[in-house]
């Protein structure tokens, strides 16, 4: 029998997130007669770690603060123990670790993971030459879209290498329910019309934007409901502030954090997702699964999952008055909006299944464990 390859992530935890989110999601499903899976945090593990089909393979260094000398030596002897036959880091500081303990790639194959377009620093001309230099040690690097292939071919970086593997979901655990049931499950009204919004408490994803707007739509349209799924992140206090000064406050429901996402989904007549940073979100494909539309920015992967108008609706959702527009135009038409309901769970599951996306991992794994370095 073939030796397993041993496949270790560098990631600086598995807190939720996205990314983490999808990293677990592949690592439960690669086959276990061919793959081994580890996890190296550079940080700390984070509550994601425990998903893991074998969570003893989780390593963290504990990092401080800045880059460590440290944790590019603990990286390179644990990828020595267990003798990886590849490295998977996933976005640019996990990378810069990963090209140095791997011997810039010449000791260890290294596979990069592209999760989202570059936000702030990351887009500097100093950044994309650092991202230029380091993919020059990596067999392959991939995105979880076209369009963000497409975004790092714009910003010059080599066609050969990026490869775009798209994100799936599993549709077996998400997947429509009685809304009124799971409503009463969760404590929350059994009517009304709920909005919700998916994700870590970061700057990228809006929330505080989608606050505001459901803030004015909410005198015009008394059934609404906003429910907000998440946690952590630099701006959770804003959020909290912004939720308990709003003079809708009562009609807003702060979730927390829900290791099972499902049934929060399930409840939902309409996912709000008004980043601009996305690859490709694992939220609106989730949503989908469960038969609940999205209502999404246009600057995402989203155009890849959403036909706007039929399976979903795409915006510029840029300034609080577009998104309080998009809210109160998607609502008014209760028909229309249980009819695109049902063509959301149609696509998800006709095109972005999690085996397909598991399936195109596993081939790029093999490619790269039998290829040398370009």
């Amino acid at each position: 029998m073939p030796r397993r390859l041993k496949i270790l992530h560098v990631v600086f935890s598995l807190d939720p997130g996205g990314m983490e989110n999808g990293l677990v999601n592949v690592a439960r499903r690669l086959p276990t007669d061919e793959f081994e899976v580890h996890v190296c945090c550079l940080e700390r593990a984070g509550v994601f770690a425990e998903r893991l089909p074998d969570p003893a393979n989780v390593v963290v260094l504990h990092k401080p603060p800045g880059f460590s000398l440290r944790a590019t030596q603990g990286l390179a002897r644990h990828a020595a123990r267990i003798g990886a036959d590849l490295l998977h880091p996933h976005n640019l500081g996990p990378l810069t670790y990963a090209v140095l303990a791997s011997g810039f790639g010449l000791w260890k194959p290294v596979v990069q993971g592209e999760h989202g377009v570059f936000q702030g620093e990351q887009a500097s001309p100093a950044r994309l030459r650092q991202r230029q230099r380091l993919y020059r040690c990596c067999r392959k690097v991939h995105t979880v879209s076209e369009s963000l292939r497409g975004y790092l071919l714009e910003h010059g970086f080599p066609a050969e290498k990026i490869t775009a593997i798209i994100n799936g979901v599993d549709t077996e655990r998400f997947q429509p329910a009685s809304k009124a049931a799971v409503r009463v499950q969760l404590g929350l009204p059994a009517a009304g019309q709920f909005i919700g919004i998916v994700g870590r408490f970061d700057p990228n994803k809006k929330h505080l934007l989608l606050i505001e707007a459901f803030n004015e739509i909410a005198t015009r349209l008394p059934a609404a409901r906003l429910v907000i799924v998440g946690d952590r992140g630099a701006e959770q206090e804003k959020i909290h502030a912004a939720v308990q000064t709003s003079p809708v406050r009562e009609r807003i429901y702060l979730a927390g954090f829900q290791a099972d996402p499902a049934p929060w989904y399930q409840a939902l007549d309409l996912l709000a997702a008004p980043s601009i940073f996305e690859g490709l979100s694992n939220a609106v494909l989730e949503a989908m699964a469960c038969g609940v539309p999205c209502l999404a920015h246009t600057a995402c992967g989203n155009a890849e999952v959403i036909t706007s108008g039929s399976d979903g609706f795409l915006a510029a959702l840029d300034s609080t008055q577009v998104l309080a527009e998009e809210l109160d135009r998607i609502l008014a038409d209760q028909t229309v909006l249980t009819a695109t309901a049902s063509r959301a769970r149609s696509r998800v599951v006709k095109d972005f299944s999690l085996d397909a996306m598991v399936n195109n991992y596993a081939r790029l794994y093999r490619e790269v464990a039998g290829t040398t370095t370009a």
